[in-house]
């Protein structure tokens, strides 16, 4: 049976703007339909947001229970040092590297990879230099689009002061919102091609799903149109490049 399900997605976006969301619309959705009609198969997804918020989780213990310095952030949870925005991509290169042990892996399973990148931190453009090629050669990448003011909007409401650590319900004070992901680099990282983007050399293709008008929340028919449509886009454009 030819294969129809993609090995690697990318879903990228400034926070809250819908990328949770639609993991876990996928994530319910049945194994049969995720595959017709979204080219996906059993999702496995590294996320660096549960790998970052350990590292607040750590810190905290260093300073408050043991006394000792912290590691990577500092009291008002701002990272010691920028690099450790890449050591995060860095991780995910990591983890994936471990998964394909299993010669098996992608025939049941597309890896899911998503975070947010501002320019404040060297932006998409940096990020992806640090996607290791294993990665890079696999991938599809889906940005999802929504101005700075729906993501500070979205954020403001679903944070939840009870579950900080939880990947639908965090959230982030608006000024660190703000210096970290006003600014987004995306079309300028994407301008020169209208279906690829190119990382050391390597062609990876993209979509962008529009979000603006928030159909990630509470509208699933029209989120599993838009996804059908977009991802069906993605993998036309997947398989464009493996023929060539």
């Amino acid at each position: 049976m030819t294969k129809n399900t993609f090995d690697v997605l990318v879903l990228i976006g400034r926070p809250a703007s819908g990328k949770s969301e639609i993991i876990d619309f996928l994530t319910r959705t049945q194994p049969d339909v995720r595959r017709d009609r979204y080219h996906l198969a059993a999702l496995d997804v590294l996320d660096d947001f549960p790998m970052l918020w350990a590292w607040f989780e750590e810190d905290r213990i260093l300073s408050r229970k043991l006394r000792q310095p912290r590691i990577h952030t500092d009291e008002d949870g701002n990272f010691k040092y920028p690099y450790f925005w890449h050591l995060l991509i860095e991780r995910i290169s990591l983890e994936y590297q471990k998964r394909l042990r299993d010669v098996d892996y992608h025939e049941n399973k597309t890896t899911l990879i998503e975070f947010s990148r501002g320019s404040e931190h060297g932006g998409y453009a940096e990020a992806f230099t640090h996607l290791s090629d294993e990665i890079l050669t696999r991938a599809a990448i889906v940005y999802v689009n929504v101005p700075f003011e729906e993501s500070l909007r979205k954020n403001r409401r679903r944070f939840n002061p009870d579950r900080p650590d939880s990947i639908l319900e965090h959230g982030l004070p608006d000024e660190k919102l703000e210096r970290l992901y006003r600014d987004d680099d995306w079309t300028d990282f994407s301008k020169p091609n209208p279906d690829f983007v190119t990382v050391r050399g390597m062609d990876v293709p993209y979509v962008v799903f529009e979000n603006e008008d928030d159909v990630t929340t509470g509208k699933p028919e029209q989120l599993a149109a838009r996804l059908e449509d977009v991802l069906g886009r993605l993998w036309e454009l997947r398989q464009r490049l493996s023929a060539s």
